[in-house]
């Protein structure tokens, strides 16, 4: 093999090596990723049997998911998705006038869970008041969420569960 043709192949290993490097999404990347496949109508019921329905949105050039719910005897909530570095960040807006900030760690495995931990707060006074905690998020198949949401008030935690099913177009291309 020529002294060109081994330097020429030598380079184009480089940049395939490069390309496959950029394009390899993260963990956290393939994360919010799953989130932004949301988007659209959802409905379903709590652990009481009460209605509850839920709406994601991209926002911001898709930069950020942002999510609607209500459910049955509560005010309408807000929640607001992006990524931060190597994590998922997400502000939740609470009828109780604070906003909690959680993160999920991005995971190696195939996402079919995504955990957010509370970090810190906006309007919050001292950590006896409540506010949501944590949440969990299942994604239980293309078409069906659940999500455990962890309310916290004096150090003791309450879980309130919901069970979607997206209502209108499906989207077959999640997995």
């Amino acid at each position: 093999m020529s002294h060109v043709l081994k330097h020429a192949l030598g380079q184009l290993l480089i940049v395939a090596f490069c390309v496959a490097a950029v394009s390899a999404a993260s963990p956290a990347t393939s994360e919010f990723q799953k989130l932004q496949s949301l988007a659209g109508r959802w409905e379903g019921k709590d652990d009481e049997g009460k209605a509850v329905k839920t709406e994601f949105k991209l926002v911001a050039g898709g930069t950020a998911v942002l999510e609607t719910l209500a459910a049955s005897g509560m005010e309408e909530m807000l929640t607001v998705y992006s990524m931060d570095g190597e994590s998922i960040l997400l502000t939740h807006y609470c009828p109780t006038n604070n906003q909690p900030r959680m993160r999920a760690h991005p995971q190696t495995s195939e996402i079919r869970q995504l955990v957010f931990s509370f970090q810190d707060a906006g309007n919050l006074p001292n950590p006896a008041v409540g506010h949501e905690y944590k949440l969990v998020m299942d994604f239980d198949d293309h078409d069906h969420l659940t999500e455990r949401w962890t309310w916290r008030r004096d150090g003791h935690d309450t879980d309130m569960v919901f069970r979607f099913a997206r209502i209108g177009k499906k989207n077959r291309d999640w997995w």
